[in-house]
């Protein structure tokens, strides 16, 4: 079965159009964050991580819950359905547009982080650790799309999405009982060490395996939902 490319950029353009300022307001507090992380005084740095780690994690809920929990609520992904367009062409619009709301201020929050801690006096070490982090966003941000695309159930979308995100909190704890991680965080030098290159590796394939798979479930199925 071949895509529908016109109709999809259609789909994709309309996600983009109705959540672009919503993502506006989420880059703009990742700015702030962002600020208060190169302040270089420790209680702005706690605050601008904390706040960074919201922000990116609200991100990745919002894009989520509104392109298809909201829009399955109000019966919005039945309508579109009703539309000359094949339940192949919607699973991947569905999946670029929620790719896409995710992925721009994702990759411009993390972006950020990386140029505070280059061109601040922040030890050039918290780069590693940095990148783990947002690896995990990613990968808890790929299970809960995954999730959501495959049940109809609010409820345990709603489940998939605060377990996975909340999780992250024993995620940072279990990196600082890695040494050949936590004891070059401070270091004023980009150190990659085995354990950390196979933890972000990992979770990167495995975010595209998630996603993938769920591409492939979902695609061969009669209906969206």
């Amino acid at each position: 079965m071949t895509l529908n490319i016109p109709v999809i950029r259609l789909l994709v353009a309309k996600d983009w159009q109705l959540f672009q300022k919503q993502l506006a307001v989420y880059v703009l507090a990742g700015i702030v964050a962002l600020c208060l992380l190169g302040h270089g005084k420790p209680w702005s740095f706690y605050v601008g991580s904390l706040m960074l780690i919201v922000v990116t994690v609200s991100v990745a809920c919002f894009s989520i819950a509104t392109s298809l929990m909201t829009e399955r609520k109000e019966k919005t992904l039945a309508f579109v359905m009703s539309l000359p367009v094949s339940p192949l062409d919607f699973t991947v619009a569905k999946l670029a547009g929620n790719l896409l709301t995710f992925a721009v201020p994702f990759l411009v929050i993390a972006g950020g982080t990386l140029a505070v801690v280059w061109f601040t006096p922040l030890p050039d070490g918290l780069v590693v650790y940095a990148l783990l982090i947002y690896g995990y966003i990613l990968l808890a941000y790929s299970i809960s799309l995954a999730v959501t695309m495959s049940v109809e159930s609010e409820g345990w979308s709603t489940f998939a999405m605060i377990g996975s995100m909340v999780m992250i909190n024993p995620f940072i704890m279990g990196l600082s009982q890695v040494p050949a991680i936590s004891d070059r965080v401070r270091e004023d030098a980009i150190a990659w060490s085995p354990e950390a290159v196979g933890i972000l590796v990992g979770m990167v394939l495995l975010s595209v395996a998630v996603v993938g798979t769920t591409t492939w479930y979902h695609a061969r199925k009669p209906a969206f939902y």
